[in-house]
């Protein structure tokens, strides 16, 4: 059985810092990132919860091998990806916490 995934990027309030993720279950995800569920990691300790972009794959291979390829980008490039899509920088948790 093939899994879709999504990749994801996260910001803070003062989006000082930017996170690229992947998963296969984007609303359980985002739960766990604002619930600081992992309190060591990345996102909890620079406060990352604020749900900027997503880019969705029909399998989570694809969705792993997207989220490389932005992962190596520059911070202007990923800006420029999620201006391209999300040109406010608004929240999309709100819309993923409701499917």
């Amino acid at each position: 059985m093939v899994h879709g995934g999504t990749v994801y990027i996260l910001t803070n309030k003062n989006r000082t810092t930017l996170y690229t993720g992947v998963t296969s279950d984007l609303t359980a995800r985002i739960q766990e990132h604002r619930q600081k569920i992992y309190p060591n990691s990345f996102t909890a300790r620079y406060n990352l919860n604020i749900l900027v972009y997503m880019e969705h794959f029909a399998g989570i291979e694809e969705a792993i091998e997207r989220e490389k390829k932005i992962k190596n980008k520059t911070r202007i490039n990923k800006e420029r990806l999620i201006n391209s899509t999300n040109p406010n920088w608004h929240d999309l948790s709100p819309e993923v916490l409701s499917w």
